[in-house]
Order: structure tokens, then sequence, then C-alpha cells
């Protein structure tokens, strides 16, 4: 039997335990009602990534960050400060779900690849002990430069998070968990011996039938209803 602490549960954010629009949609609404964001910033983002759709290049789509170009840093901070928790659609199962592996001492990480100072404005609101990975945003000087530090944390790059983390605590992958709801989280969920697909799209639902991976469908906490309600754990689960 593997040690309870031995075991993780990763889990996607947006979309998988957060409901519409992303988080960076959020805070790009936030920007542009301060008219933080210039006409050029906006020019050369839609350019780029434009530019990266035709030439089937997705991953720098979502790498694409040159709206951020020249904005404060700290703005990250104030847009998490506007946050309650009653306007975040969480899905309830999501959060129920982390709670159930928090309380089987399993290590709960979020592995999104929104931006990190996003994804952390949101834990708050998360079940207290929940680690969070999300993609860097290069900073200089106090502001944003529109490049990444890093790569965007999506496919491969997810699954090579996991494998991190997994090694520097010494996880049983076999026996730990992971929820996503979008091709880009198929790698991390084909890391894990127990992956779920939730509210996958029909990419990843085809993708989870041919695997035989769990499929989910959760609500938001305003208790829109879905289909396949919440299960708990089953005992083989929860190892």
């Amino acid at each position: 039997m593997t040690s309870p602490g031995k075991i993780g549960a990763f889990f996607d954010l947006d979309g998988t335990l957060l409901g519409p629009p992303s988080l960076e949609w959020r805070f790009i609404g936030y920007l542009l009602e301060r008219d933080e964001i210039t006409t050029k910033n906006v020019a050369r983002w839609v350019a780029r990534s434009a530019k990266a759709l035709l030439n089937g290049e997705r991953c720098a789509v979502l790498a694409n960050k040159h709206y951020l170009a020249g904005i404060r840093e700290s703005i990250a901070g104030e847009w998490a400060n506007t946050i309650a928790r009653g306007s975040l659609p969480l899905f309830v199962e999501g959060i129920d779900r982390m709670r159930q592996h928090l309380e089987r001492g399993h290590r709960v990480v979020v592995v999104t690849g929104t931006l990190a100072p996003l994804a952390r404005a949101v834990t708050r609101h998360l079940p207290r002990g929940v680690e969070v990975f999300g993609t860097k945003p290069e900073i200089c000087a106090g502001c944003f430069t529109g490049r990444l530090s890093g790569a965007h944390l999506s496919f491969a790059e997810k699954a090579r998070v996991i494998h991190e983390y997994a090694e520097g605590f010494d996880l049983d992958l076999r026996q730990s968990f992971a929820y996503g709801n979008e091709m880009s989280d198929a790698k991390m969920l084909g890391a894990v011996g127990h992956p779920a697909a939730v509210n996958a799209s029909w990419r990843l639902k085809r993708e989870a039938r041919k695997r035989g991976w769990r499929l989910y469908s959760w609500r938001d906490s305003r208790g829109k209803k879905e289909r396949n309600p919440h299960r708990p754990l089953a005992p083989k689960e929860a190892r």
C-alpha cells in the first residue's frame, strides 16, 4: 500500500475547477476597464497570434502575452483584491474532490497554463493546503515585458511539472490522480494512474474513452446542473 503522503492529486484550473470566462480573460477585462492595455500592444498581440495560428503553432498562441507589455506587475495584486469568492463560478464537485484528497493526506496541486499571479489569486478561495504552479510572466523593473519566464504550462510542460514535483516529493504517480478538461491536459492525465477528464472538450472526451479514463461533469457554485454528478472517491481510488 502506498502511503497517502506519497500520492498526488493534480488539477487543471480553467474549465476544470472554474467556469468561463477564463481567469486571464477576466484579468484582461479588468485591464481594459482601466485603459491599461494600449492599442499598440493589442495590435502586436493579435498579429503574433494570427501568425502562430496560420503556422499551426498553438503553443505559441498560448504563450503570446504581448498585451501585457509595460503594464506594472502590482496591478495583478490589485485585481486579486477585487475578487470575491461568490463571483467565481467554482465547480463545487471540484472543490469537494480537492477536500477529499486533502483529508486522505494526498498532496493537492493546481497545474495551470494561466499566469501564475492570477492562479495564486484564486488559491485563497480554495481549500487550505493546495499548491499552485502557473505560467510565469517575465518581469523587468516592476513591469510585465509581454514575454514568459520559461515555457507556457500546457501539453508536455504540464507533464514535466508533475514528474519534477513527484520526484521532489517521492510521489507514486501510478497511485496519483489528475483532472483536466482540454487536450492540452492530456499528457498530464497520462502521467498518473488515475486520470479523469472533467467537463471534457470533444477531443479530450474521445481520447478519454479510447484510453479508459474516467469522465466527470462538475457544476458551479451557483447550482448550475450538469450531467453525471460528482461521485466520492471509490475505495480503490482512495488509496
